[in-house]
């Protein structure tokens, strides 16, 4: 049997860093995500991982 490597990309649940709003995103995100209470931005995209604004609360499985 092969063992296969699991992905290298997962969901983040990410607190935003105006507001104490929290929501699920991708770490490689290709457009930049916003906050939807108050419209800060938590996602910019960098070419492959994206940059992360707000606190990392944990990793979604």
């Amino acid at each position: 049997m092969v063992d296969l490597p699991g992905p290298k990309s997962k969901f983040l649940q990410v607190r935003c860093p105006d507001c104490p709003n929290e929501q699920i995103v991708f770490d490689h995100a290709s457009t930049k995500v916003t906050c939807l209470v108050c419209g800060a931005t938590i996602v910019r995209p960098k070419g492959g991982k994206a940059e992360i604004r707000g606190e990392v609360v944990k990793a979604v499985e």
